[in-house]
């Protein structure tokens, strides 16, 4: 448990040494505002979240794995992974500590969209209950475009190689769920694949939380994403640690 503590803590401290994550949070905090009040918010005359929450798939698409792209093709472009290996730890501690210290750092990202909620909130009377769950939502999603991105990294010693594999594959998983690409695998698919195409897709169930249904099915399909593919990110990095 101490050394889970120590590669936590080493990691979510490297992400504010240094000028990479002030500059992610400012683009994040820029485009996701400017995304919210460009697209209808006043044209709406509604106050709520919606228009924030429907455009944070794809700002998660490219900002997500500019932060998942370091955690471990770093490591391996220095060499300083051979040096972990060899500390008394374990590659799923080091794997998980690497994860949640990231989760967290994403985590204070969206924390800091708070102003939006009171701007809302002055501008009409939202449905605070449907803000918890699309955060919630929202956080979850993050820790599935982070645990793919991880995994990207584990596989590649280039940064740039793991971002552009992690933004497809998250990209992927995003657009299958968007109603023009249903409509298009209808064309030729029958009607129970386009529904499996359906339900592996971060766009059905994200969209599920948002309208604040908290449904088994759609928190464990979040849940078996990030254990599935850190769970492969273990046997990656286990594996290269044999040889």
């Amino acid at each position: 448990m101490n050394s889970f503590k120590a590669v936590f803590k080493r990691e979510l401290k490297s992400y504010f040494t240094t000028p990479l994550a002030y500059v992610f949070l400012v683009i994040f905090l820029f485009f996701s505002g400017y995304l919210t009040f460009k697209q209808g918010f006043y044209e709406m005359r509604q106050a709520d979240m919606s228009a924030f929450f429907k455009n944070l798939p794809l700002l998660f698409v490219f900002m997500v794995p500019s932060t998942a792209m370091r955690m471990w093709a770093e490591e391996r472009k220095v060499g300083s992974i051979e040096l972990l290996f060899t500390l008394p730890i374990t590659i799923t501690q080091a794997v998980l500590g690497k994860f949640l210290a990231a989760w967290l750092f994403l985590g204070i990202a969206l924390a800091l969209t708070f102003p939006m909620v009171i701007t809302v909130a002055y501008l009409g009377d939202p449905d605070v209950g449907l803000i918890i769950t699309g955060y919630l939502g929202s956080l979850l999603m993050a820790g599935g475009f982070l645990a793919i991105g991880c995994f990207f990294s584990a596989v590649s010693k280039n940064q740039v190689i793991s971002f552009v594999l992690s933004v497809v594959a998250c990209a992927v998983l995003v657009f299958a769920g968007m109603p023009s690409t249903l409509n298009y695998f209808s064309t030729f698919l029958p009607a129970g694949m386009v529904t499996a195409i359906e339900s592996m897709s971060f766009q059905k169930h994200f969209e599920s939380i948002q309208r604040g249904v908290l449904k088994f099915g759609d928190l464990s399909y979040f849940v078996l994403l990030i254990v599935g593919w850190i769970a492969a990110s273990s046997i990656v990095l286990d594996e290269r640690k044999a040889k």
